[in-house]
């Protein structure tokens, strides 16, 4: 068997989440338990750090027992590092196209990779494909290429839910109950917006009807990016919503659009695009605010949670964080059985008991498609979720998986 051993490299790409790093620990228990692999290097950077030669051996890192492995669990962000790096189109035959993945490879076979993981979302999942399709293209078959999920936003095609949805979504709805706890006091009429992250998808924002399951006050509405936003709907329902009592509180997704795309908050913080084409969102809220005092002349306020919805370490979800590692692992037991150019999957077997089967599908099936929020998922009206939703939604963020704290804060792995 030693004579069949390769090495194993593992990179962190794309927005951190609470759970990147669990899913990380996973690759790395898979790859010390393995009879397959040798060394584990990670990306410093993913693959933007990786071409500039940027690697550590992890095997000596977490080779003196579980603790730090156990931290690294409990700790936010990405311990290796992350970017947003777009690979060149697989099948050009531009010269600087074709030099930029004959690099990758030759770096490669100097570190002797014979497997290659990758934690990430939509744009990770196009990493691996075109990895995998250029490695198929150039017969490199020499590497087996697997996608390993992550992203809060839940937008991942083929999966039930991606690592690290759990726990800010867990997060999310926390927040929003303690938002209406904060404005129930008052008799004074008031609307409050809380903006949550997702561009295409409103997987996060309607984690904030989880108190429903407590008999809890939720949002009065929940807009999500599946349907079109109608400025004049918006403001007849909170003009509905004063009907019913003084404090109004709506969530939506920084990603709401009106009937013709255009992006509610467009305009509102400049308008940047990043290296896969994304425009950079936020200002949803403070849009919706201001067409509230134009309309009603009262007091509204915007509460965009930004990134403390992926890097809350100390409000993580038990299932998530087990989950993440657990098909961390499996990514490595998949690839000793020879997959390549998948990404690893979760499929429900079932709510109650709460149960999911890991298994992989293709990676070509993946990237670049949006896992949206089912149809049944979403109210006629457009404006809230339904009670389908909720049960999707409760098993992932069960549990509590807290840190170690010391002098009064969390305490944290560092690489």
């Amino acid at each position: 068997m030693e004579n069949f051993k390769k090495n194993a490299i593992v990179g962190q790409s794309g927005g951190p989440t609470a759970a990147i790093n669990a899913t990380l620990s996973g690759v790395i228990r898979g790859a010390l338990a393995s009879r397959r692999i040798d060394k584990l290097y990670g990306m410093r950077y993913g693959m933007e750090g990786f071409l500039d030669g940027k690697t550590v051996l992890l095997n000596d890192l977490f080779c003196d027992g579980e603790d730090k492995l156990t931290q690294l669990e409990h700790t936010p962000s990405a311990a290796l590092g992350s970017c947003r790096y777009k690979l060149p189109d697989p099948m050009s035959e531009n010269e600087k196209d074709v030099a930029l993945y004959e690099t990758i490879f030759r770096r490669f076979a100097e570190l002797d990779v014979g497997y290659f993981f990758y934690i990430g979302g939509n744009d990770s999942m196009d990493t691996v494909a075109k990895l995998t399709a250029y490695a198929n293209r150039a017969g490199k078959q020499e590497v087996s290429f697997l996608g390993v999920p992550k992203t809060i936003d839940n937008d991942l095609a083929m999966t039930d839910h991606a690592p690290g949805y759990g726990s800010a979504a867990k997060y999310v709805a926390t927040t929003v109950r303690e938002i209406l706890c904060d404005c129930a006091v008052y008799t004074v009429k008031a609307v409050t917006v809380v903006e949550v992250m997702g561009r295409d998808a409103g997987w996060l924002t309607a984690a904030s009807v989880a108190g429903r399951a407590q008999g809890a006050p939720v949002p009065d509405y929940i807009y999500l990016p599946e349907r079109a936003f109608d400025m004049e709907g918006f403001l007849s329902d909170v003009e509905q919503a004063f009907l019913r009592h003084p404090n109004v509180v709506i969530a939506v997704s920084e990603g709401i659009r009106y009937a013709d795309g255009s992006y509610v908050g467009e305009g509102s913080l400049g308008s940047q695009l990043d290296r896969f084409g994304h425009r950079d969102l936020g200002g949803a809220g403070r849009v919706l605010v201001q067409a509230v005092r134009d309309r009603f002349g009262c007091k509204a306020r915007s509460v965009e949670l930004n990134l403390s919805q992926r890097c809350a370490g100390h409000l993580l979800s038990a299932t998530d964080i087990r989950e993440a590692v657990a098909i961390g692992r499996e990514a490595v037991l998949r690839a000793e059985r020879g997959e390549s150019g998948v990404m690893l999957c979760f499929k429900r077997v079932s709510n109650d008991p709460y149960r999911c089967e890991i298994q992989t599908a293709d990676i070509r099936e993946i990237a670049n498609e949006v896992g949206a929020v089912p149809s049944h998922y979403i109210n006629e009206a457009g404006n809230h979720v339904t009670d389908a939703c909720l049960d999707y939604l409760l098993p992932l963020i069960r549990g509590e998986f807290a840190p170690t704290f010391r002098e009064g804060i969390p305490e944290y792995f560092v690489l």
